[in-house]
């Protein structure tokens, strides 16, 4: 079970970081080239929020059944056991708030620039925490 948890949190990291990414680029434009912020704008932003709080459910249900989860606190002193059983974790916790909290931002918006600037820089921030606590050596 912990392998098909694992693969399954993989997969959907890549297709997360690929809406998050897309998510990104499209505020951005829509910022600097003050556009009326349409449903398509609207569904980016909201794929981007969906993919990444399914990563973050499985990636909770991954971090109990892992031996480099929860089981693995107490070894600090090994540098890539802390990055996947502590940094990991808490920063993409935190990264899936800021964006969370872009998503609330952007709905009490009342111009479409303000709702693009939102989603721009709130999604960014999150998603430089998730690049940041990537372990790559385990991704390719």
């Amino acid at each position: 079970m912990y392998e098909i948890i694992q693969k399954a949190h993989s997969g959907i990291a890549y297709l997360a970081l690929l809406v998050l990414v897309i998510a990104v680029v499209n505020a951005f434009i829509g910022y600097s080239s003050k556009k009326v912020f349409s449903a398509t704008d609207r569904k980016i932003s909201l794929f981007a929020l969906i993919f990444c709080h399914m990563q973050l459910l499985v990636g909770l249900v991954l971090y109990f059944v892992s031996p480099l989860g929860m089981d693995a606190l107490g070894e600090m002193s090994n540098a890539e056991l802390r990055l996947t059983s502590l940094e990991h974790p808490l920063v993409n916790i935190l990264a899936i708030a800021l964006i969370t909290v872009g998503w609330s931002k952007h709905k009490k918006e009342e111009t479409d620039n303000g709702k693009f600037k939102k989603i721009a820089f709130l999604y960014l921030a999150g998603l430089l925490f998730l690049l940041s606590r990537i372990p790559w050596n385990l991704w390719f």
